[in-house]
């Protein structure tokens, strides 16, 4: 378990290279990671500093609508970043290629995993994000 502060939005980079260095040592072979936080807490926020950090090409938006974006990094990988805050059930995530995504090698970034939990893999890494009240946000990694 490893815990990251971050202090406000300017030191949002440093914390991005930092949790990335710790996963690819920790967790060589997970590429499954799960965002815990509540509403406006930074999970897309601190998603886009996480792609930036690993090369990503693209430009790194919310895919509230579209369920899943796809991202593609200068190394050749891809990254899937899932926001599943209106999916109902595991079954439609399944209908909308989820376990494909989680099961692909690649990196996938979640939020809102609660109607994945049945099928996410046991490697998985889970983040929970905290808002403190003077509006540090508290990263634990396990």
């Amino acid at each position: 378990m490893k815990t990251i502060e971050i202090e406000s939005l300017d030191k949002i980079d440093n914390a991005a290279d930092e949790f990335l260095k710790f996963i690819k040592t920790e967790f060589p072979n997970s590429r499954c990671i799960i965002f815990d936080a509540g509403m406006g807490v930074g999970k897309t926020t601190f998603i886009k500093a996480l792609c930036k950090a690993m090369g990503v090409k693209d430009e790194v938006s919310s895919p509230t609508f579209s369920i899943v974006n796809e991202y593609l990094c200068e190394d050749g990988s891809n990254v899937y970043h899932f926001d599943l805050y209106r999916i109902k059930d595991t079954e439609e995530a399944m209908a909308a290629g989820a376990e494909e995504y989680i099961y692909s090698n690649d990196y996938c970034f979640i939020e809102w995993p609660e109607t994945l939990y049945p099928i996410l893999p046991d490697d998985v890494i889970n983040v929970k994000i905290e808002e403190k009240e003077d509006g540090k946000r508290i990263m634990t990694i396990q």
